[in-house]
């Protein structure tokens, strides 16, 4: 890749045929800087049916933490604010280590399927809505952008691609809105609503029309949240692939989610992690001696 910068249902996405004249869709990613399976992975994925014409890899500024803390601490107090500052610590001293291997293999294992999509232009970025990456995005012609950020969009920039502006929003919305969902939607003992929502960016926060959630086979016992939201999107990339080519090709509608609650959710907290696993392995232990009595119960019916 090559380094550009530093620093009711609603009716199907309409895509004319003046959009579809170049041929492939064109597609651009939006990623934070170190996310490299962002960044590598699914810029090969997208590199794979599309054609990636950028990426846009976000640098953020210290200003936008300070930001984000006093966003929370408004949200949940300061009291419970310990509690996400105690997950923090708790996270990075005792599963950080396994997930960044879990990343590593994981990354090595995308790049043998995915080829390398060639010089792709990349513009380094404080925001994806500074005046460079507008321009950047505006000079690529865009069909679909694919945000994987946690920044919220201006519409002047989300209304740029001639399709849409997509994000894989970690959690089922409208239940689980934010960046947490999966996180919150696990704690809530809530399986059926763990997984990811392909929808189209608006002006709202994770409100945008939905065109499809996605899950796997996920292990609350011995996955941490962070792989579980990763491995909702990487699970399901040939679906994805699919859906994202309905959507621009004009084929695919948005699901009705009228009547459906709407929540937003914060930073994940400590006692309520503590509190997912003892109910994982709790579950996981009935489950066990259920499925060892029935098989013990089957043996002497037959004698």
């Amino acid at each position: 890749m090559v380094q550009e910068g530093k620093d009711k249902p609603e009716p199907a996405a309409e895509t004319t045929d003046a959009q579809r004249s170049h041929g492939k869709m064109r597609t651009l990613l939006v990623c934070h800087d170190g996310a490299n399976l962002d960044l590598v992975g699914l810029g090969r994925w997208l590199g794979s049916f599309s054609e990636l014409t950028g990426v846009i890899v976000l640098q953020e500024k210290k200003s936008r933490l300070g930001r984000r803390i006093r966003r929370e601490i408004k949200r949940v107090g300061l009291a419970r604010f310990l509690d996400v500052i105690a997950f923090r610590f708790y996270y990075k001293l005792f599963l950080a280590a396994s997930d960044h291997q879990w990343e590593q293999t994981t990354l090595a294992e995308l790049s043998r399927v995915y080829a390398d999509p060639g010089d792709v232009p990349i513009l380094f970025t404080h925001s994806p809505n500074s005046a460079e990456a507008e321009q950047f995005i505006s000079e690529r012609k865009v069909d679909i952008m694919l945000l994987r950020c946690k920044s919220l969009l201006k519409e002047n920039i989300f209304s740029l691609p001639a399709v849409g502006t997509f994000v894989m929003h970690p959690g089922i919305c409208p239940e689980y809105r934010n960046a947490h969902g999966c996180f919150w939607a696990l704690a809530n003992n809530d399986l059926e609503h763990v997984g990811m929502t392909l929808l189209r960016i608006d002006k709202g926060v994770d409100t945008g029309p939905i065109y499809g959630y996605y899950s796997y086979g996920f292990d609350a016992r011995t996955e941490s949240h962070i792989r579980i939201q990763t491995r909702v999107v990487l699970e399901n990339l040939p679906a994805l692939e699919k859906r994202l080519t309905e959507i621009y090709h004009g084929e695919a509608a948005p699901l009705d989610v009228q009547g459906k609650k709407s929540a937003t959710w914060g930073q994940p907290w400590l006692s309520r992690y503590l509190k997912l696993k003892r109910q994982a392995r709790l579950s996981h232990a009935i489950g066990s001696r259920a499925q060892g009595g029935a098989e013990g119960s089957g043996g002497l019916n037959d004698r």
